[in-house]
């Protein structure tokens, strides 16, 4: 489906909508009709009266000020931190296969692009994606290997074939995969554990994340949840066709990717309200369809929830590979397959945490490093870059998602500070 798409796109060819079907007749869409009409113009490669957005400035007192507190993070020896971009709100990062453009999913209703043009490794241009579409937090951003971009909202997901190619203008080419409503019931929707992530797997399936809305869910909703991928993850071909649960008893991952082995790790956050010091947080690593993570019969790790300690886990719940500090909060992972750092942080996985938002005691607000070994187990996991939290229990950032970039260096997504960070290796 993605060769059919960008083979029209080279010949000019006008597709329908009906090329990138629904999954099923969901709810009435939340768009309104203005922004409804210019999603169906775009699905048919038709321009629209949309009017570019204003770039967002790169330059002041608020990049002056990021900078400044970048000063306080410490990093291993040869190492550095830098701006990147100032974007509003960005979460999760989308690097394109082909240029490098990056897309930056938000918990709002902008998706932001970034683009370096004279490559001396800061933006030089920041602006809205896709202004005529009225997105709802797009949080969940991905690429394939031909450079279809596909965005996750809440309850909708939408494709957009060589993105790369059209991101500069306000029309882009666009597809619906998965129908507004129907990705969940609209009965779920909810403001908790609504950003989703998303992965395209070495099988070209798109892999979907669905946190589910409660702190532990209530035994009435166990069957929709695992029906539906809720408390799950879920995945989908390019066409948005063959939907079906890959994973259940998961509370809410908002990390995720795909080792060389094809298995697919994930970060997961666990119940709060438990105490400081418990559950802990949660990698966790798939290896085939099916599996069960133990949720909500463990808060996390081996630790048992209140709600559930009287019923009698899956026998066949798969333990965590590693164990995170508790409340921490983490989110975005990636495998480092670059080759600018230093051989030992090959194959390894950096993890960005948020911090915590109840703990009586702050933690998190840094990126992680867990090292794998020669089995592909985890052998450790110890902070790379920290000193977002300060001893005041202030957050001067929150990181929210890690990327590699195509020069091997990395890129930290920070909500809080509204920004982009590149960290790059100099010895």
């Amino acid at each position: 489906m993605r060769s059919l798409l960008l083979a029209a796109l080279v010949a000019g060819v006008a597709m329908p909508a009906a090329v990138l079907p629904a999954l099923a007749q969901g709810a009435a869409p939340a768009e309104t009709k203005a922004k409804t009409d210019d999603l169906e113009k775009l699905e048919g490669f038709h321009s629209t009266d949309t009017q570019a957005a204003a770039e967002i400035p790169q330059t002041g007192r608020r990049a002056d000020a990021i900078r400044k507190n970048l000063s306080k993070i410490k990093l291993p020896d040869g190492f550095k931190i830098d701006l990147y971009a100032v974007v509003p709100d960005a979460r999760a990062i989308a690097v394109g296969p082909n240029a490098g453009v990056l897309f930056v999913g938000t918990r709002k209703s902008k998706i932001f692009t970034v683009t370096d043009r004279d490559k001396d490794r800061v933006a030089d241009e920041v602006r809205p994606f896709a202004p005529g579409i009225a997105f709802k937090i797009p949080n969940g951003v991905c690429f394939s290997k031909d450079g279809v971009l596909t965005v996750v909202e809440q309850n909708r997901v939408l494709a957009f074939p060589a993105a790369e190619f059209f991101y500069e203008n306000p029309d882009v080419a666009a597809g619906v995969l998965v129908k507004q409503g129907a990705l969940i019931p609209a009965s779920e929707e909810s403001f908790n554990h609504t950003a989703r992530v998303c992965r395209v797997g070495p099988d070209g399936k798109t892999y979907i994340a669905l946190g589910q809305p409660y702190n532990v869910p209530p035994p009435e909703k166990m069957d929709l949840y695992k029906k539906t991928g809720i408390g799950g993850i879920i995945r989908i071909d390019a066409d948005g066709k063959n939907r079906e649960v890959y994973a259940t008893g998961i509370r809410n991952s908002v990390g995720m990717d795909f080792n060389t082995d094809k298995s697919l790790w994930f970060t997961d956050n666990q119940v709060d309200g438990m105490g400081d010091d418990k559950p802990p947080g949660e990698l966790n690593r798939a290896t085939k369809a099916g599996e069960n993570f133990g949720f909500p019969w463990f808060g996390g790790g081996a630790v048992r929830t209140v709600e559930y300690k009287d019923q009698t886990p899956p026998a066949d719940a798969v333990a965590p590979q590693a164990e995170l500090p508790p409340h921490a909060a983490d989110l975005g992972m990636t495998f480092y397959n670059g080759k600018q750092f230093p051989a030992s942080y090959k194959g390894g996985i950096f993890i960005a945490e948020h911090g915590s938002w109840n703990r009586t005691e702050p933690v998190g607000a840094r990126v992680m490093f867990a090292k794998l070994g020669a089995d592909g187990k985890v052998e450790s996991v110890k902070p790379f870059a920290e000193g977002w939290l300060t001893g005041d229990g202030e957050y001067l950032g929150r990181p929210v998602d890690v990327a590699v970039m195509l020069d091997g260096s990395l890129l930290v997504s920070d909500d809080s500070a509204g920004a982009i960070y590149r960290i790059s290796y100099e010895k």
